[in-house]
C-alpha cells in the first residue's frame, strides 16, 4: 500500500465504522422509506424499487460518513489516506487487477458449478427496479456500478482493511475484510453468493495492497457489478458494453473532480 498520507488508525476503527454505517443506513433508510411510501405501505412491507434504491444509497453514504468521521478523530482527513491516489505504475497495477479478476472468475465458476447454481440475483434486481422503465433502469445502473463501488470500496478497502492491517498485517486483514464484505452482502444477496463475495472482498484487498491505489479496486468492483447486472437482466453485448464504458467514464470524471478539489484545498508550500 502507498504510504502517502497514511494514518495509523486503530484496528477497531474499521469494524466500528461498519457498524455505525449499518445503523445510520437503517435509520436513514426508514426515514426515507416513510417519506416515499407512507407509513401504511412501509409497515405492510410493500416497498417500491424507488424506496429501496433510496434506502440503499443512504446505507452506502452512511458507510462513507462513518469512515470519514472516525478517521477525523485521528487527525485531518485526506483522500490519500483512503488510497485515492494513482498507482506508481499503471501497467503493473493493471496486471495485478487482471490476475485478480481471472482468479475470481475461475474460482467462482468452479464453486457455482459444484453447487449447480448460476449466482444470478434476479429477485434482488427486480426489487431495486431493474425491470422498470428507463429512469428506473438508469437508477439501478448508477446505484450498482457507481455509488456502490465507490462507497463500499472507501469503507472496506480504504478504511476497514487499512485499520485491520495496522493490527495483524495485510493478509489476515484481507481475509477478515473479505469475510465482513461477504456477510454484509448477506442482507441482500442469496446465501449461496456469500462465499464468492467474500472471495471478491479478499481479492480487492490484495489489489489495494499490491497497487496502493483504491481506484483499481473501484474499477474492478464496478466492472464486476456491471457484468453481474447485465447477466441478471439478460442484456446483450451492446448494452453490457455501454454500461461498462458508461460507468467507468462516470468514475473517471469523479476521480478527476476529486483531484481538482484536492489540489484546491491543499495549501501551497514553499
Amino acid at each position: 500500500m502507498s504510504d502517502a498520507g497514511e494514518q495509523r488508525w486503530p484496528a477497531w476503527y474499521g469494524p466500528a465504522a461498519l457498524v455505525i454505517g449499518l445503523v445510520a443506513g437503517v435509520i436513514g433508510g426508514v426515514i426515507a422509506v416513510l417519506l416515499v411510501e407512507g407509513g401504511a405501505a412501509a409497515r405492510a412491507g410493500t416497498l417500491t424499487p424507488a424506496a429501496t434504491d433510496i434506502a440503499t444509497v443512504i446505507q452506502d453514504l452512511g458507510f462513507v460518513g462513518a469512515a470519514v468521521f472516525l478517521a477525523a478523530q485521528a487527525g485531518p482527513v485526506r483522500p490519500a489516506q483512503f488510497g485515492l491516489v494513482a498507482p506508481a505504475s499503471w501497467w503493473r497495477a493493471l496486471g495485478v487487477l487482471l490476475a485478480a479478476a481471472v482468479a475470481f472468475i475461475l474460482i467462482s465458476d468452479i464453486y457455482f458449478s459444484l453447487l449447480h447454481q448460476s449466482g444470478e440475483e434476479k429477485e434482488f434486481v427486480k426489487e431495486i427496479g431493474g425491470n422498470a422503465g428507463t429512469l428506473g433502469v438508469l437508477a439501478v445502473c448508477a446505484l450498482t456500478t457507481v455509488v456502490a463501488p465507490v462507497c463500499e470500496e472507501l469503507l472496506f478497502r480504504g478504511f476497514v482493511f487499512r485499520s485491520l492491517a495496522n493490527w495483524r498485517g495485510p493478509w489476515p486483514a484481507a481475509a477478515m475484510t473479505g469475510i465482513l464484505f461477504g456477510l454484509v452482502h448477506g442482507l441482500s444477496a442469496p446465501a449461496v453468493d456469500l462465499a464468492p463475495l467474500a472471495l471478491l472482498g479478499f481479492l480487492l484487498c490484495v489489489v489495494y495492497y499490491k497497487t496502493g491505489s483504491l481506484y483499481l479496486c473501484i474499477m474492478m468492483h464496478a466492472v464486476n457489478n456491471a457484468i453481474a447486472l447485465s447477466s441478471d437482466e439478460g442484456w446483450g453485448a451492446g448494452r453490457t458494453l455501454a454500461l461498462l464504458f458508461g460507468s467507468l467514464a462516470v468514475l473517471a470524471l469523479l476521480a478527476g473532480a476529486l483531484r481538482l478539489a484536492s489540489e484546491r484545498w491543499t495549501p501551497a508550500t514553499g
